[in-house]
C-alpha cells in the first residue's frame, strides 16, 4: 500500500463524502438508541494542511478552502453545519490549518454511548490514527485489510449505524470489490446505512459500476455524483461519487440542494455538474 490520503485531504471529494457522512450521523442521532460508525479505510484522522504532502498538491484549496469562512445561503449553511462544526473545532483561530478526516468527523459528532470503529491498514497511518484516539473508550482502532474488516465488523451489536467504505482505488479490481462489499453490507447489516465512495475518471468504468450495483437487486440504493470538470481525461480525478445503501429519510431531498451547490462552487467552468439517481427504487430508511 502506497496511497497516502494526506496529499488529497480536504479536496472536493472529501467535502462531498464528509458532508454526507455528517448528515447521516445527525439523522441517526434523532433516535436515542446508540449506534456505531464503521470506517473501513480511515486514514490518519487529522491532516496538516501546511505539511509537505498537502502543500505538494494544494488540492484542499479548491475544496474546503473555497467553503471555509465563506458566506453561504441559509439552506446550504444548515446542511453543511454538522460537517463545518468539526472543521471549526480543529481550526479555532478561524484560519484553515488542519483538516479532520472521516474518523475524526464521526467521532466529534457521536454522543455518549455511540461508538466508532476506525480501520487503517497502512502501518504509518495506522500508528497516527492510534495516537489520535489513544485513551478514547468510544473508539477502537484496527489494522485490517479494509475489505476484510467489512466482513469482520458486521453486523454491529447496536444494529444501528453507518459504514463508510472509502478505498484508495490504486489497485485493479477495486470496483468489483466495492460491488461485492455492497452486497455483503446489505446481507450482514440490512438495517444499516452504507456509504461507498468511488472516483470518477473514466465514465465507462463508472457506468459499469452503476450497472453492476443495480443488478444486485437490492432495495434503496441512491447514487450521488459531484463532477468538477468534464471527463476528458481518464487519468485524473474528474469527480467523485457515493453509492448509498439505505439512505436516511430526507437525505435525497437534502442532497438535491447541497450537491448542485458544491458543483457550482467547487467546479471548473462548464464541465462541472451534480447527479442524483435512484439506482434501485425503494423506501428510504426512517
Amino acid at each position: 500500500m502506497n496511497y497516502r490520503h494526506a496529499y488529497h485531504a480536504g479536496n472536493f471529494a472529501d467535502v462531498l463524502k464528509h458532508a454526507v457522512l455528517a448528515l447521516v450521523i445527525e439523522h441517526l442521532k434523532r433516535k436515542p438508541a446508540p449506534f456505531r460508525v464503521i470506517d473501513t479505510h480511515a486514514g490518519v484522522g487529522l491532516y496538516d494542511l501546511s505539511g509537505a504532502e498537502a502543500a505538494k498538491t494544494g488540492e484542499w484549496r479548491d475544496g474546503i478552502g473555497r467553503l471555509f469562512g465563506a458566506a453561504l445561503a441559509k439552506p446550504v449553511a444548515e446542511l453543511l453545519a454538522p460537517y463545518f462544526s468539526v472543521v471549526r473545532q480543529e481550526n479555532p483561530s478561524g484560519r484553515l490549518e488542519r483538516y479532520p478526516g472521516s474518523p475524526l468527523i464521526a467521532r466529534r459528532l457521536l454522543r455518549r454511548g455511540d461508538r466508532l470503529i476506525a480501520n487503517e491498514l497502512h502501518p504509518e497511518d495506522g500508528d497516527s490514527l492510534r495516537r489520535l484516539f489513544a485513551g478514547d473508550p468510544q473508539t477502537k482502532v484496527l489494522a485490517l485489510d479494509g475489505w476484510v474488516a467489512l466482513k469482520a465488523l458486521l453486523p454491529p451489536k447496536e444494529r444501528r449505524g453507518v459504514v463508510l467504505v472509502d478505498p484508495p482505488f490504486e489497485e485493479p479490481g477495486e470496483s468489483r470489490r466495492l460491488v461485492a462489499a455492497l452486497r455483503e453490507a446489505a446481507r450482514r447489516f440490512a438495517t444499516g446505512t452504507a456509504l461507498m465512495w468511488y472516483p470518477i475518471k473514466d465514465p465507462r468504468v463508472v457506468s459499469t459500476l452503476q450497472r453492476e450495483v443495480a443488478d444486485l437487486g437490492l432495495p434503496k440504493i441512491l447514487g450521488v455524483e459531484l463532477s468538477v470538470r468534464a471527463a476528458s481525461r481518464a487519468d485524473v480525478l474528474n469527480g467523485a461519487g457515493l453509492i448509498i445503501l439505505n439512505p436516511p429519510f430526507t437525505l435525497a431531498e437534502k442532497l438535491e440542494v447541497l450537491v448542485p451547490f458544491l458543483a457550482g462552487t467547487l467546479g471548473e467552468a462548464s464541465g462541472a455538474g451534480a447527479r442524483l439517481e435512484w439506482l434501485t427504487r425503494g423506501r428510504a430508511a426512517s
